[in-house]
């Protein structure tokens, strides 16, 4: 029996092509003619566009055309989502909003044309609603009077709807979501302790390095338009473009590039408006943005408030959780608020209970996804109030979380019950690592925080094909698009699968013509779906070539196994053949049989939901309220670990995004809801000494339906880190920050708070 190549390290396969420099980028695309576009953005929140000056700009050396919304003649004049807005329309509704288009021969000529149309474009100033709780009074005035419909693209990575609660009046409320369950009222009355706290956290940019960049070409005899993009769904961006432009989705042809970082923000953005304006002009066209313009006009993780009230009985066991989550959505719908009114009621056992979620719009940048969307937040409210409460009681932080945490067939916030989860074994694991045994004993202005957190894992319907060549290695056709070491694991489960050597498997992801279909790579899916996928049509094609070997060996095809390339009949693996002489059976002229090609389509509809648990030490100055994390320890479950390099690479990236998020990031706006952190030089992001030594711990639940038991990994690491962050800041002072990022200032003033107190 050969050793199993599932749970084995491999290196990355597209590892060497990256790191010598030969991966190639959307904006390493060139096609013969192609035309250089920069996008006007608003420098306003809230403006009538009084006049751009198109004429003076075209004058510019090197300049072909400046387009605004009414030379597109593309779109709905009323678009529900970011990706569905071309140009803006007379108004501008958030600052860094697309106003006009240059395009020219030359990137320098449209750089110049760029800078003359700012200059001379005019606006008049209308009243800007920046302040989200003040956006959803009642009373104030519409952000998107016109606006209908809602964008999922951050549910779409967990395939959650949004619930509204019946009809409303007009307002800048997007949308609505409550769980509820039990007698709130009673279960506080029933507490022998209750804290509650009012959470904030920031906005926060994805960060990634490569700016977003597209090249479209359009041929109007074949009518045919070919976008190359960096797009983490190529079906998606492939149907978002076609709708957007009017075209049947048989006329776009999506080509996928390396992805230069994603994390939810490179679905959709600039394809459609660069279709359009290879449409428009006849020929390709390259649309790519600046860092800055990146910053300004990209689609960033939401600001929230959380209001979250919780109680428990002496001897732990909780008994009520309320709360009230405002997300602020930007200009158009699309913030996680459901995810996050789930999660954050969803992680402990509690018998009374009232979550309600709302979206509001505001005068700034439309939010969309990033890494577990609504996690983060709803995870740093509902672990600092456990812990809170724990030390409320005299209880033991993990023994306390120990008691109530949800498992199997528990109720979830929606009345269903929880699936399989590992959140129990994740914790138990970190309960025995040294960190967590020491903590204690830590020194002084030093503290050790406990958190737990994790993601529903996302759903998408899944086709793989494998086909074999006539030497014997194996192909594997995906749709899915690797921005986290997929394709190698991907590799392993067809290898493992068919019974072959993993060096003799190949993926390979095509375009949206020749792809088979696939779901967005985003939401910890791909490994659950896809690999669902791949298991299937590798099973299908090994079943082909056992019944090949049958014939050959002269066995029943029910005692033929492939082992290392070879069938063989089980129990006499003397009687064997190689896998590359059944291959060439089906191949040349006059092959009396048909050749190896397995086929398979899943459409996964139960979840497996992935939870971690972390610890942290940090020290803190008490003078400059400066947090330094020391250590990091995990435990993850990740159902089986496929590739347990690349899974280890998950959550030592999670962790160290979270620390952005615990310490760092933030996208600050003034009053006028213009930015003013557009640029690497004002947002801070975490440096590699501010990532500590970590360890992790590799916790295996099988998964009822993922391949071999896997389960997504890609999100649940970054999900407690700002609040086990917060939590060894509360153990390390006493005192409790309650706003992302815990920025020096807000340590000092949570711990002035606490000295007054």
């Amino acid at each position: 029996m050969a050793a199993s190549v599932i749970g084995q390290s491999l290196r990355r396969v597209d590892g060497e092509e990256k790191v010598t420099g030969r991966a190639k980028f959307a904006g390493d695309v060139e096609l013969r003619g192609t035309l250089y576009a920069r996008v006007l953005l608003s420098p306003h929140a809230h403006a009538r566009i009084r006049r751009i000056a198109k004429e003076a700009t075209r004058a510019v050396p090197g300049v072909v055309a400046v387009l605004t919304a009414d030379d597109l003649p593309f779109g709905d004049p009323a678009p529900s989502s970011r990706e569905r807005c071309l140009l803006a329309r007379g108004e501008v509704r958030y600052a860094g909003e697309p106003v006009a288009v240059v395009v020219a021969e030359m990137e320098a000529a449209a750089h110049d044309g760029l800078e003359r149309l700012a200059a001379s474009t005019e606006y008049d100033l209308l009243p800007a609603l920046a302040d989200p709780a003040a956006a959803a009074s009642p009373d104030a005035p519409l952000v998107q009077p016109e606006l209908s419909g809602k964008s999922s693209e951050a549910l779409l990575h967990a395939a959650l709807k949004t619930e509204d609660e019946g009809a409303q009046a007009p307002s800048n409320v997007a949308s609505r979501v409550r769980f509820s369950r039990g007698d709130i009222q009673r279960g506080f009355a029933a507490a022998a302790a209750v804290v509650s706290r009012r959470f904030r956290t920031s906005i926060v940019h994805q960060a990634y390095i490569e700016p977003h960049a597209t090249v479209a070409e359009y041929d109007p005899y074949g009518r045919r338009l070919t976008v190359w993009t960096a797009t983490q769904g190529l079906f998606y961006a492939r149907e978002t473009i076609a709708a957007v432009l009017g075209l049947p989705e048989s006329s776009v042809r999506v080509m996928p590039m390396t992805v230069g970082g994603g994390f939810g923000a490179k679905i959709v953005l600039l394809e459609p408006l660069a279709g359009a304006l290879a449409m428009t002009l006849g020929r390709p066209v390259q649309l790519a943005l600046t860092r800055m313009d990146e910053f300004r006009t990209g689609t960033p993780a939401p600001q929230s408030i959380l209001d979250v009230k919780l109680g428990a009985r002496r001897d732990g066991t909780l008994t009520a959780l309320q709360a009230r989550l405002l997300f602020d959505a930007g200009a158009f719908p699309g913030a996680p608020v459901s995810i996050a009114a789930l999660l954050l009621g969803g992680a402990y056992r509690v018998d009374h209970l009232d979550v309600q979620g709302q979206e509001v719009l505001t005068h700034k940048a439309p939010v969309g996804a990033y890494r577990a969307p609504g996690a983060p937040q709803a995870t740093f409210a509902i672990e600092s109030l456990v812990d809170d409460l724990a030390r409320a009681l005299g209880h033991d932080p993990v023994e306390f979380r120990l008691r109530n945490v949800s498992q199997a067939g528990d109720p979830m916030p929606t009345g269903e019950p929880w699936p399989r989860i590992g959140l129990r074994e994740a914790l138990e694991a970190l309960r025995e690592d040294p960190l967590v045994r020491s903590r204690r004993h830590a020194a002084a202005h030093e503290g050790v925080g406990i958190a737990v957190g994790g993601w529903l894992g996302g759903l998408e319907p899944a086709s793989a094909c494998v086909r074999m060549s006539s030497d014997g290695s194996v192909q594997v056709l995906v749709g899915s698009v690797d921005i986290s070491g997929t394709s190698t694991a991907l590799s392993q489960i067809a290898a493992q699968a068919m019974g072959m050597p993993v060096d003799q498997v190949r993926v390979v992801g095509g375009d949206t013509d020749a792809a088979p279909a696939a779901g967005m790579a985003g939401g910890s899916k791909i490994i659950y779906t896809v690999g669902a996928a791949v298991q299937a049509a590798a099973d299908d094609a090994r079943r082909q070539l056992a019944r090949l070997a049958a014939s050959r060996l002269e066995a029943a095809e029910a005692d033929v196994e492939i082992v290392d390339g070879k069938a063989q009949v089980r129990g006499a693996p003397s009687r064997a053949i190689e896998v590359a002489a059944l291959a060439k059976m089906t191949s040349g002229f006059g092959a009396a049989h048909p050749p190896v090609f397995g086929v398979a389509s899943q459409a996964i509809t139960h979840r497996a939901p992935a939870f971690g648990a972390h610890a942290a030490r940090v020290r803190v100055d008490p003078e400059s309220g400066r947090v330094q994390v020391l250590e990091y320890a995990v435990a993850q479950d990740v159902g089986r670990a496929i590739n347990p390099a690349a899974v280890r690479a998950q959550i030592h990236g999670g962790v160290a995004q979270g620390i952005g998020w615990a310490l760092f990031e933030g996208m600050e706006y003034d009053g006028a809801g213009t930015l003013s952190t557009a640029s690497f030089l004002d947002y801070a992001v975490p440096r590699a000494m501010d990532v500590p030594s970590m360890r992790d711990t590799l916790v295996e639940v099988p998964s009822e339906r993922g391949p071999y038991g896997a389960k997504g990994v890609g999100e649940p690491p970054v999900v407690p880190v700002a609040a086990a962050i917060g939590n060894a800041i509360a153990a390390a002072t006493g005192a409790r920050v309650d706003r992302l990022p815990m920025t020096p200032e807000a340590v000092v003033a949570a711990l002035a708070g606490s000295a007054r107190a």
